[in-house]
């Protein structure tokens, strides 16, 4: 048998008693977040409740929700390429053929494109 401190049987009476001071935030927390089918994290959920005119700080509700076990699933990104010709295809004269006789008679450039934070 484990002995247990008195003091701390008796914080854990007490904290057993107190009412849940969030209890209302809770249920509407919930509501939110099944409302929206779980893709709402805690921000936009901290938004909505603001509009519903309950102010809290967001890591108050990213804490609720942590507590509720409420947690967003993230939606894969699709896949975006661009499909279609830009401008022309230039005919290739060389044909890898890049040997020169003299200076400055064959002039090439490479022209790929990277994409690079969404600029290419």
């Amino acid at each position: 048998m484990v002995k247990m401190p008195k003091s701390v049987y008796y914080y854990q009476v007490k904290i057993g008693a107190k009412a849940d001071r969030h209890l209302e935030v809770k249920t509407q927390i919930d509501a939110i977040f099944h409302a929206h089918k779980g893709r709402y994290g805690y921000r936009r959920v901290h938004l909505a409740l603001r509009n519903e005119q309950h102010y809290l700080d967001p890591k108050t509700v990213q804490r609720l929700m942590g507590q509720l076990g409420l947690k967003s699933t993230v939606r894969p990104k699709r896949y975006q390429s661009y499909r279609g010709a830009v401008g022309k295809t230039a005919p290739n004269l060389l044909q890898r053929n890049f040997a020169a006789n003299k200076p400055n008679q064959k002039w090439v450039t490479d022209v790929t494109e990277f994409n690079i934070k969404g600029e290419k």
